[in-house]
């Protein structure tokens, strides 16, 4: 199974998700705080979903969530689990009217408090400083792997159950439930408990994406290590900032991540990238991505193979195994017809000419069949047609009833043109030591609106683009260089998800020149 990273409502993605499936589900909803600050990216997917889920209040909010989490059930196996986290604002109904209604009682495991510290405004109550995370299992038979955390070796000194062996390690003597006992170390570290004291992402962290609500990779390790192994399928409806994918990855787990806010599936996509690097990319688990529209550009330039299998398979029928198809037929559409791909613009009258011919050979008891009902005897699809071709399949039509459907491929799928994107140098300063402080100035086009930019100031083609600024709503960034040669590249996303990159090379010395 390749990982998915996926643009979309996540109701209608979580319909799709094949029955007993997933092993373990982490998310991290949008909490029921009635407040602006969840709208994070502010993006127009994002804030759809906010509004939805204000419509009614509570029970519109336990609603639009249950539903969610309907499905999410259906696609777990009998021995997956699931984590939901959620804070005080709603995590009482989220027990008692969604959890203990879809799940078992016996199959409630754990309520586990995420402790932090944080400053908190002053107020005239204690300091909210937990969060809340259900854990539910979808039956009696399921994954745990148990987790130890540090317990010093001479701890053993301030316990009396605690002796030393004759290696000098401190020891106690516990009794299985068969009354048989065995000696626990100290260093083998102690049992973890339901209250997790993790520090939260603070300013200074190099975690730190920029996401408010961005969650630890320590917390998210300790339950997919927990309630998962190595080639499990984990998933996260709610990518949010994309830490359960970062760490499923690190942890050699499959995934699927779902978000239908633009920016939290290209920040997740920028980070997954970032954190391989020349050596481990070669061996790093692949993934694909899914967004609202195809690029244009990166279809055309697809291998032919690839792309007449795939859009085949998008246009509802089934390609030919063997390359080169048969006879000038490259597969068959649901209804059993011929279908050739063309991976060209204006396709002209010679291909309608000589398809008829090859739909005709292929099958002729078909063809005539077709032919006298008058029904398609076969399809080209193509990027575009041009108008030889398409007064060709008319006049076929109309003079001999043998109908070709010409099929555009953005009928069958929405495909748009990526950003266009353009970068402006400028040297704002220097200094004795030959430091140059230079302006960069990136500007983007695109009919679907910029959402973001992103920047590498050490760019390297063979690693790829590694974000040094992940988020950059304006394209301006000031940056300092040595003298020597450098590559700067900056990535532009659009509010389809579709981004372009620019590169330049930067020759800092007496002055500062942009080489090609």
């Amino acid at each position: 199974m390749v990982n998915k990273l996926i643009l979309g409502d996540n109701f209608e993605i979580l319909k799709t998700l094949e029955t007993e499936s997933v092993d373990l589900i982490y998310l991290d909803p949008p909490f029921f705080s009635n407040r602006n600050y969840e709208v994070i990216w502010g993006d127009e997917g994002e804030v759809r979903s906010f509004q939805d889920r204000w419509a009614g209040g509570i029970d519109h909010y336990i609603a639009w969530l249950k539903e969610r989490v309907i499905e999410m059930h259906r696609a777990l196996k009998p021995t997956g689990s699931i984590f939901l986290h959620c804070d005080w604002h709603a995590s009482h109904y989220i027990k008692v009217e969604l959890l203990a209604t879809l799940f078992k009682k016996n199959n409630f495991q754990n309520e586990i408090i995420w402790s932090y510290k944080r400053y908190t405004a002053i107020s005239k109550k204690f300091q909210n400083l937990h969060d809340t995370i259900f854990w539910y299992t979808k039956g009696s038979a399921y994954i745990f792997n148990e987790d130890r955390e540090e317990y010093g070796e001479n701890s053993g000194k301030m316990d009396s159950h605690y002796k030393q062996d004759e290696d000098g390690r401190w020891y106690r003597w516990q009794k299985r439930k068969n009354q048989e006992p065995y000696k626990i170390y100290l260093s083998e570290g102690k049992r973890v408990g339901d209250v997790w004291d993790i520090p939260i992402i603070n300013s200074s962290s190099k975690e730190r994406i920029g996401y408010p609500t961005q969650k630890p990779m320590a917390l998210l390790e300790r339950i997919i290590k927990c309630a998962s192994n190595k080639g499990d399928l984990i998933l996260d409806p709610f990518v949010g900032g994309g830490t359960t994918l970062a760490v499923a990855d690190k942890l050699d787990r499959k995934w699927i991540g779902i978000d239908q806010s633009v920016q939290a599936v290209k920040v997740t996509e920028l980070r997954l990238n970032q954190q391989t690097d020349l050596f481990t990319s070669i061996y790093a688990n692949s993934y694909t991505l899914q967004l609202h529209k195809y690029d244009y550009d990166v279809l055309r330039s697809k291998d032919a193979f690839e792309f007449e299998r795939w859009i085949i398979g998008q246009f509802g029928g089934a390609p030919h195994s063997k390359k080169g198809g048969d006879a000038g037929v490259d597969g068959a559409a649901a209804d059993g017809a011929p279908v050739q791909v063309k991976r060209t613009e204006s396709v002209g009258v010679n291909v309608v000419k000589n398809f008829s011919v090859s739909a005709k050979q292929f099958d002729k008891a078909r063809f005539d069949k077709s032919v006298k009902a008058g029904k398609p005897v076969g399809y080209i699809i193509a990027f575009s047609f041009g108008k030889g071709a398409v007064q060709e399949a008319a006049r076929l039509k109309n003079q001999e009833n043998i109908i070709i459907e010409l099929v555009p491929v953005d009928t069958i799928i929405p495909v748009s043109k990526k950003p266009s994107i353009k970068l402006e140098v400028n040297e704002l300063s220097r200094d004795a030591s030959g430091i140059r402080e230079i302006e960069l100035i990136a500007s983007g086009q695109s009919e679907a609106g910029i959402e973001f930019y992103s920047w590498d100031f050490d760019y390297n083609s063979e690693n790829g683009f590694k974000a040094g600024v992940m988020i950059d709503r304006s394209g301006y960034q000031t940056a300092k260089f040595k003298a020597g040669l450098h590559a700067v590249a900056v990535k532009v996303v659009d509010n389809d998800g579709l981004e372009n990159i620019e590169t330049i090379k930067l020759k800092v010395n007496g002055t500062v020149e942009r080489t090609v």
